[in-house]
């Protein structure tokens, strides 16, 4: 089930949203921002529904700081700003969807759900040359052949299709992928990438993974030319 985070200082409509959308949803709800970066460290939040006239901040600049800091999560305005000019800034500031207030509940409940569907859509399959991988299943394919790999591998390998044609240093993959960083030395990730390799490509190829001496790896979205 999806869950959304609901931050509305008004009593009454944040009790209403909550008992409405919790037929459909895990609803956790807030009267200010003071949690809301605390709950999306700890729970996997789908959507956030937004007023925008909180008494700590101001809810657009608050959900812009959020962007800055990398947190990408759906954001719907809920708010009685509903001037042309109100809603143009909240779109400039992170918005997915702005409903203004007063709302129809079935409206905004189709509204959400939309939102929720159209990146839910975009973000489970990630296709990187002939490697697909599908999150929800949390499977690699290479030219439609399932890959078996550990969850090592399976990590290690999710980061580099993340920073497609960005150099990680062994230290950024030991900060990312390894959970006892720490307890770790370099060489560690020169024998995984070396594994990893022998699974995805190999006949060494396709050559997805080059080596950069010195400084780290590069996962490289076309072929290299040598």
């Amino acid at each position: 089930m999806n869950t959304i985070l609901i931050v509305e200082d008004e009593p009454d409509i944040l009790e209403l949203l909550e008992y409405t959308l919790g037929k459909e949803y895990e609803v956790i709800g807030c009267l200010d921002t003071t949690r809301v970066q605390d709950i999306l460290d700890q729970e996997t939040i789908d959507l956030i529904l937004m007023d925008r006239n909180l008494p700590n901040v101001e809810g657009s600049v608050f959900i812009q700081e959020l962007r800055s800091q990398g947190y990408l999560h759906n954001v719907i305005y809920l708010t009685a700003k509903d001037a042309d000019e109100n809603v143009i800034e909240g779109f400039e500031r992170g918005a997915d969807d702005y409903i203004t207030k007063p709302f129809n509940i079935d409206i905004l409940k189709a509204r959400i759900k939309s939102v929720i569907n159209r990146t839910q859509k975009q973000h489970d399959v990630i296709k990187v040359r002939d490697i697909m991988y599908t999150s929800s299943q949390k499977i690699f394919e290479i030219d439609g052949e399932i890959v078996p790999l550990t969850h090592l591998e399976h990590d290690l390998l999710l980061e580099f299709l993340k920073n497609i044609d960005i150099l990680l240093s062994r230290d950024i993959l030991l900060e990312n992928v390894w959970e006892d960083s720490m307890d770790v030395k370099p060489k560690t990730v020169n024998v995984a990438i070396k594994r990893l390799k022998e699974k995805i490509d190999p006949t060494g190829e396709k050559e997805y993974i080059k080596a950069v001496r010195g400084e780290g790896y590069i996962f490289h979205k076309g072929s290299i030319e040598c």
